[in-house]
């Protein structure tokens, strides 16, 4: 798969294998990989990200987003909603935790050497479902736009983030390929 990879692409895994190692995470999340398709410039990606009104300002809301979700365990939205109709108060526990063993102690954080970092099973689907993206949209190669477009269709965390910043599947396919709706590759 990784052969169908463009040079953006590439720069896109390489970005989120350097922001793991920034974030001392010892696994690459699909966090990793919107963060390191927010970095990017000049390439359909970011086209797609500012016509949908992402700039600087609001990508760096998508940053704070995400950290404030790494501080959490990784917990989504649906996840805290979940708990909280159990009685645990997702906010409650961060806080004694940090209190007790300092902020982002819930984060995941590795300590040891800056050493190779794994992709997680969620990173890799985001990778599989970005190779039926580009086949479904009739693209030979796998870019980036390729690679937001797998992470708008997915669960998770980085999903959520974005369509709360209005960064959706259906918008970013009608930006990038114009008309109607196109089949979800999920």
């Amino acid at each position: 798969m990784f052969e169908r990879f463009t040079g953006e692409a590439r720069a896109v895994v390489q970005g989120a294998v350097e922001h793991a190692v920034a974030d001392q995470a010892p696994r690459v999340e699909p966090a990793q990989l919107l963060l390191a398709l927010l970095d990017r410039e000049a390439s359909r990606c970011s086209f797609a990200l500012a016509a949908l009104g992402l700039d600087a300002g609001r990508k760096e809301s998508v940053r704070r987003a995400l950290a404030d979700t790494r501080r959490r365990a990784g917990l989504s939205r649906a996840d805290s909603d979940a708990l909280a109709g159990l009685g645990i108060d997702v906010s409650e526990i961060v806080a004694r935790v940090e209190e007790t063993h300092g902020v982002g102690a819930m984060s995941g954080e590795c300590r040891p050497g800056r050493g190779r970092r794994p992709f997680t099973k969620d990173a890799k689907d985001v990778l599989a479902r970005a190779l039926r993206v580009a086949v479904s949209h009739g693209d030979r190669h796998i870019s980036d736009e390729h690679l937001l477009l797998a992470l708008t269709v997915g669960p998770g965390v980085p999903a959520e983030i974005l369509r709360d910043h209005g960064v959706t599947h259906e918008a970013v396919t009608r930006v990038l390929y114009g008309g109607g709706a196109q089949a979800q590759a999920g």
